[in-house]
């Protein structure tokens, strides 16, 4: 019996790991190969960057207790829209635009946290009102057109590629070095972690367990990085990526800060009454989300070359989808930024499969609806039946 529940408990833990393999299996059955081509593996990373960034401050909103933000896409647009307006028609240092666009980016998160969390509207109609203000905004400091090129020192940040120190051809080494090192690091953090939990007497899952799963993250990091190495190498944009996933899930899992947004989504009475400040947890959730929005901005403007009026259009429902996807709950306290990742990048490998299949962009909406439909229900159903256990 104890095996049984204990398997029931790892595919409800691996659950989504599993669609996001199953996909990715019918996606190059259906395309031929072409969904695992070198050039469409990067094209996952370059073209879905904005979607980790988000989803990843989405993560904090939806701690807090389901709340999510429905401005990031605008906000995305109206970052890009100063920042390309600096660089492109002021002719201001792009790193002094980078700078700006950042400022922006936290000055509209705090000015949304500020009624969220000390006024109390409902996060909903704050940022539905920013989604509609921002995406207006965007169109006013643009005056409907697009603004192109950005400069060459703006891509070199975002759109370019790491160098091969060996200088081969056809391959990148340097890439490959790094996906060993990246494996290398993780089994030595993860060895010595069970290593200081065995030490203080805590449980630890089973060392056939741990080697299996070592085995498969490292064998997916280097096919990964193998076909990185075999196009152009690391993509800025991944570096990008890493560094927002590495810093957030060291914030989400290891500081006291970050304990808090769980706190506040799991009891926010209960946490209120035990001395934290319920208040500033909302506002560091939404000024944080207007950081990453610019972050994300940044990147869309460099990946599109240009400040367009219609840029970060539904990219909230990125967002937010890859976060149900990913495994937070609808109402709050539930969710990590591994598990937004898994969620994100299923997203990317629907919208790449679909493309490449040329399916109709009416069609991927309704597909991609089903799938948010879908995580969430297995949400609200599985919290249903432990509560049912419970009683």
């Amino acid at each position: 019996m104890e095996n049984k529940i204990k398997l029931s408990e790892v595919l409800k833990k691996y659950t989504m790991v599993i669609v996001l393999a199953v996909v990715i299996i019918l996606f190059t059955v259906n395309t031929g190969g072409k969904m695992l081509l070198p050039q469409n593996v990067n094209n996952l990373i370059a073209q879905n960057a904005y979607v980790f960034i988000l989803a990843t401050g989405m993560l904090f909103c939806i701690l807090t207790g389901g709340n999510i933000d429905l401005s990031v896409g605008s906000v995305v647009c109206f970052v890009g829209a100063i920042g390309g307006t600096m660089m492109i028609k002021m002719g201001i240092n792009p790193y002094l635009s980078l700078i700006a666009m950042a400022i922006i980016g936290i000055l509209v998160g705090a000015w949304q946290g500020f009624w969220i969390a000390y006024v109390r509207i409902p996060p909903f109609i704050v940022t539905l009102a920013g989604m509609l203000m921002f995406r207006g905004l965007s169109n006013v400091v643009l005056q409907g057109m697009t603004l192109s090129p950005t400069p060459d020192k703006f891509l070199s940040l975002f759109n370019t590629y790491v160098p091969d120190f060996f200088g081969m051809e056809g391959f990148n080494l340097t890439c490959f070095l790094v996906g060993l090192a990246v494996c290398a690091a993780y089994v030595a953090a993860t060895l010595y972690g069970r290593r200081k939990k065995l030490q203080k007497g805590y449980r630890v899952d089973p060392a056939g367990g741990m080697i299996i799963k070592m085995a498969v993250i490292c064998a997916v990091v280097l096919a990964f990085m193998f076909k990185l190495a075999q196009y152009k190498g690391i993509p800025n944009a991944l570096i990008w990526v890493t560094a927002v996933i590495c810093i957030y899930s060291y914030i989400s899992s290891k500081t006291t800060t970050g304990r808090y947004f769980y706190a506040v989504g799991g009891n926010e009475k209960a946490t209120r009454l035990s001395g934290i400040d319920t208040n500033k947890v909302y506002f560091l959730a939404y000024l944080n989300m207007g950081l990453l929005a610019a972050v994300a901005g940044m990147i869309t403007v460099a990946r599109l070359n240009s400040a367009n009026p219609t840029a970060g259009n539904n990219y909230e429902m990125d967002a937010i989808g890859a976060c149900f996807i990913g495994g937070a709950s609808a109402y709050g306290g539930v969710g990590t930024v591994p598990g937004v990742i898994i969620g994100a990048t299923l997203m990317g490998v629907l919208n790449l499969g679909m493309s490449i299949m040329g399916v109709d962009q009416n069609l991927q909406k309704v597909v991609k609806g089903a799938v948010l439909l879908a995580a969430v229900i297995f949400d609200v159903v599985s919290k249903r039946k432990s509560f049912i256990l419970k009683q």
